[in-house]
């Protein structure tokens, strides 16, 4: 891109100092210091695109880090909530045994009183 915007620059130099005729060498030297200053603009453009592009490759990676991070405790918390439900079920169960148990325990207590 940049080797590209040098010749159509040196280009339109050589054309200029063709068509005009003889140039100075003060209009030679305005010529150059013009490209130079042409140059070292495209030079830090692409130093500047460079940077920018290791700046969105930077935040590109935090951001898949933070996902995996988001899906992992999201995971974990699946993991969390099957193992209290599990544990819910157990209780309920054995709830109901011992209610169970206290109506037969009631039940023969009764059918001995009635003796």
């Amino acid at each position: 891109m940049m080797k590209k915007s040098f010749l159509v620059i040196s280009i339109m130099v050589v054309l200029a100092i063709t068509v005009g005729g003889c140039a100075t060498k003060s209009d030679l030297a305005k010529v150059q210091s013009q490209e130079m200053l042409i140059g070292a603009k495209a030079d830090q453009a692409v130093q500047d695109a460079q940077a920018a592009k290791a700046a969105a490759d930077a935040a590109t990676l935090k951001a898949e880090a933070a996902a995996a991070r988001a899906e992992d405790a999201l995971k974990k918390a699946e993991e969390k909530e099957r193992i209290a439900d599990e544990k819910a079920r157990i209780a309920d169960e054995k709830t109901a045994i011992a209610e169970e148990k206290a109506k037969k325990a009631d039940e023969a207590f009764r059918k001995s009183m009635k003796k």
